[in-house]
């Protein structure tokens, strides 16, 4: 699922708690406020919303049968992410603590991978980089717009 509104962690959480589940595993990528020595002021996401989250979606699915999860749930967030707020959250539930761990390793790392979504640091020195999920690129001009860097995912 992709939002443009903070994403409500206690919601998620309630909503994977089982009385078969032994394990409920969380990860929150949160907006630190630095990156590679530089101050950062917040990030901004886009995504190719159709594709993204279809591709979303197929991999919870994925590892719901693979690890036989009893919940599984992936959130990103488009649009400003201030400092200390989730990004992106994944939280998964098994009867089991390895399976759920596994289960939500693998669901961020492909969401990183595989979802075309994009992120710009907004650094406090009035710079800014675009990359693809982690892998921030080069510095573009403040007058380039994000489309006309990536119209293609």
């Amino acid at each position: 699922m992709i939002v443009t509104e903070p994403i409500d962690i206690a919601q998620l959480l309630q909503q994977a708690h089982r009385a078969e589940a032994g394990a409920v595993v969380m990860f929150s990528g949160e907006v630190r406020n630095n990156h590679n020595g530089k101050a950062v002021q917040y990030l901004e996401y886009e995504a190719y919303m159709p594709m993204a989250e279809k591709i979303i979606d197929a991999i919870v699915r994925e590892a719901t049968q693979r690890w036989n999860l009893c919940f599984a749930s992936a959130v990103h967030r488009i649009g400003r992410v201030e400092i200390s707020e989730s990004a992106v959250v994944v939280i998964t539930a098994h009867g089991h603590r390895k399976e759920a761990y596994e289960a939500n390793r693998y669901i961020i790392d492909k969401i990183k991978s595989d979802v075309p979504i994009w992120k710009c640091e907004y650094y406090t020195d009035g710079t800014h980089k675009w990359g693809k999920n982690e892998n921030v690129v080069e510095s573009m001009s403040e007058t380039k717009q994000p489309s006309e860097e990536h119209s293609e995912p």
